[in-house]
């Protein structure tokens, strides 16, 4: 007696390839829904890259205009005695301790002692400006790392030589002789002596006033400002180290040759801008951190979107599913399949919105000096990010559509 060799099921087993197929071939039957459904991924994804393209240049660029106002820069200012010490007590540094501080402090390429004087200039119209004079060395221009519109900085021959040169600022000098160019090479009396200026200057970046440059301020030599001194003294020094890395332990360095060259009560204060990178860091990091967040709300919301559609597309394919299951096709696959069609629009969405992302810092390439930075991060954790969201939401309605009785669907009308 023969036996027959069993039939072969009607249903074949899906490939991860033909599952891909019938996704793509129901989306191009469904191109409208399938755009719109993917629009909310574009909008999210590209969002995230540039959120964090703008976290990356704000942080550059705070960072960079930071250190133009002088990265490796120290500041000492004498800040008083005790409490019980009296205005005859003040115990000011001198240049004295200038010399000691970079005989003791290695790394030290530029230092620079600040006088403040204060004087009245006449402007046109018959009246008179207050203007704050600052008598420093001819280090001072690389130590703030100022700039020269015009002329030039007096060097180390007019200081030694005590010669009555200046720079003024560019509001000032406008103010008083109409331009940059006919300030340079006019005089000006400060205090009852006539000096020569010899330039403009201005900082590197804006401050707004917070330093101790302002629009009516003039540089002279530290050495010509002590004629109108008492004392040697000085309240302000400025150091700029050769290596930014060592800036905290010259900071201490130099607090501890200061104190240790003046009476124990005395306070000093040491400055660097260590503490102000460190912050301005954590600052832009917090603003990246508030914009990706608002980034994950657009993609949760473009991933409700994803799942509603889902959903609304198991409800108009019951019928197949049925089909499907009645030919042997297990919950599996069926889930497989609908979870597929989602991840599907989550990453076309998502390559799309890295596209359209990237083109817009791209593009400022070609029409501005500027290079915005790219984050290759920002696209990997873009493109994962992409794929989780069509795999969370995509979940209920596979699942749904997977639990579905083939009897009943395809009964359904």
């Amino acid at each position: 007696m023969t036996t027959l060799a069993p039939k072969p099921p009607v249903y074949e087993r899906l490939h991860y390839r033909e599952i891909l197929a019938v996704s793509i071939e129901t989306f191009r039957s469904n191109k409208v829904r399938f755009a719109l459904t993917a629009l909310g991924m574009v909008i999210g994804t590209a969002s995230l890259i540039l959120v964090v393209t703008i976290g990356l240049t704000g942080k550059q660029y705070i960072l960079r205009e930071i250190n133009a106002i002088g990265a490796n820069m120290i500041t000492a200012n004498y800040e008083g005695g005790t409490i019980y010490g009296t205005s005859g007590s003040n115990d000011f540094m001198t240049l004295d301790d200038i010399k000691a501080i970079r005989a003791q402090v290695p790394g030290i390429v530029a230092a620079s002692p600040m006088i403040q004087l204060h004087d009245q200039v006449p402007v046109p119209g018959g009246k008179e400006r207050d203007v704050l004079i600052l008598g420093v060395s001819s280090e001072y221009q690389f130590v703030r790392n100022l700039i020269m519109p015009a002329g030039r900085f007096f060097d180390e021959y007019d200081t030694n030589a005590r010669n009555k040169v200046a720079l003024i600022t560019k509001p000032l000098a406008i103010r008083l002789f109409g331009s940059e160019d006919e300030a340079v090479g006019a005089s000006i009396k400060l205090n009852g002596l006539p000096f020569t200026i010899i330039g403009t200057f201005r900082e590197r970046v804006e401050t707004f006033g917070q330093s101790e440059i302002s629009d009516d301020t003039i540089l002279i030599p530290s050495t010509v400002a002590r004629y109108f001194t008492d004392t040697d003294a000085v309240k302000n020094l400025f150091f700029s180290m050769s290596d930014s890395e060592r800036v905290p332990t010259a900071a201490k360095e130099i607090q501890a040759v200061l104190q240790a060259r003046h009476r124990p009560e005395s306070v000093y204060k040491v400055e660097d801008l260590t503490q102000l990178l460190d912050v301005a860091a954590k600052t832009a990091n917090a603003l990246t951190a508030v914009l990706l967040l608002i980034s994950a709300v657009t993609l949760l919301v473009s991933g409700v979107g994803i799942m509603n559609i889902m959903l609304a597309t198991v409800s108009s394919r019951i019928r197949e599913i049925g089909v499907r299951k009645a030919v042997g096709a297990t919950n599996q696959e069926i889930r497989l399949q609908f979870l597929t069609e989602a991840v599907l629009i989550s990453l076309v969405g998502g390559a799309v919105g890295i596209v359209a992302g990237l083109a817009i810092p791209v593009s400022l390439r070609f029409f501005t000096d500027y290079r915005v930075p790219i984050s290759g991060l920002s696209i990997i954790i873009a493109i994962v990010v992409s794929s989780m969201v069509g795999v969370l939401f995509g979940t209920v309605p596979a699942t749904r559509a997977a639990q579905l009785d083939p009897v009943e669907s395809l009964r359904y009308e």
